[in-house]
């Protein structure tokens, strides 16, 4: 049944991804401006500027209609061609490589903080339900959610590395100097304000969401029932009610683990950490049709794959749900 499934969601996801690769790669190629002239060298004659221009011109496919332009993409991609970025002036799957790791070293720090704190503080917000505890945290989600991540992002810099001194203001490590403990030092203090800033961010919606989970949870029959056969609160809080909120919440958490291949470009931009959200930035603004067009055809696809596999931890987590 579940092998059934799986095959017929993929199958009705091919047209899905499709028709976003159409729109994506139409659009990119529509915008204004003449992205080869600055990959031609400005100081040459006419003549050899006009030749330069037009090798470029072909061998980026532009002499085609933009129809044989997307087919010739998109067969090249299949083969693991995402072609050529203007901007950086070679392959733009060399491009991504480094980013994306950099991407998913952060966010994977994000992911531990988040579910490390999401959890338990909902937990307990549900338990405590109008408690000090429990309006408080409410009141901190509020606040953050109200609060642009590039100014929280801004003053903890002023804080903790302008004024402090503490930490660095951004920037990479360099592993070309350094090795083994300061290395990992480097990377560490790196991290620490971004992680800092996107948990703080994304906890606003997290704490809420396991909290309004559980409260419904604790709402049910049968936690009335396990409570009179005289079961301890703990029991009665992880073993029961718990487990049946994990339904609506496994949602969150299956997003948070999918965001691993997603960046943020605000807070990336903010620290200058090269990942994938600064990247697509920078390849927007200088109009990298090439860059813009995988990388969110790859968020794309990573989407909708979290929602296939979100579908299928609905029908691992709950028993009633068939997967039909």
């Amino acid at each position: 049944m579940l092998v059934k499934y799986v095959i017929k969601r993929i199958i009705i996801l091919i047209p899905v991804l499709i028709g976003i690769s159409v729109i994506l790669f139409i659009v990119t190629r529509l915008m204004p401006g003449d992205v080869i002239r600055m990959m031609v060298d400005p100081g040459l004659r006419p003549d050899l500027y006009q030749i330069q221009y037009d090798i470029i011109y072909q061998k980026l496919g532009y002499d085609r209609t933009i129809f044989e332009q997307y087919f010739l993409w998109i067969t090249n991609m299949f083969q693991g061609d995402f072609g050529w970025s203007t901007y950086f002036n070679r392959p733009a799957i060399e491009c991504i490589g480094e980013p994306l790791k950099n991407t998913m070293i952060l966010n994977a720090c994000i992911i531990v903080c988040y579910l490390a704190i999401a959890l338990p503080v909902g937990i307990r917000m549900a338990v405590k339900r109008g408690s000090v505890f429990d309006n408080g945290w409410q009141v901190f989600s509020l606040a953050t959610f109200s609060i642009p991540s590039f100014f929280l992002g801004l003053s903890l810099i002023f804080i903790f590395s302008i004024t402090l001194g503490w930490l660095p203001i951004g920037g990479m490590p360099n592993a070309s100097i350094l090795e083994g403990r300061d290395l990992f030092v480097a990377w560490a203090r790196t991290l620490v304000l971004p992680v800092t800033t996107l948990t703080i961010i994304s906890l606003a919606g997290g704490i809420r969401y396991v909290r309004n989970a559980m409260i419904d949870a604790l709402s049910q029959d049968y936690i009335r029932t396990a409570r009179s056969k005289g079961l301890s609160e703990k029991i009665v809080i992880y073993s029961h009610a718990f487990r049946n909120a994990l339904i609506p919440i496994s949602t969150i958490v299956v997003g948070v683990v999918f965001s691993l291949f997603g960046g943020s470009a605000i807070t990336e931009s903010v620290f200058v950490y090269h990942g994938i959200g600064r990247l697509i930035v920078q390849a927007a603004i200088a109009r990298d049709s090439a860059m813009v067009v995988s990388m969110n055809l790859i968020f794309a696809t990573v989407n909708v794959t979290s929602i296939l596999v979100a579908d299928i931890v609905y029908g691992l987590v709950d028993p009633r749900i068939k997967l039909k």
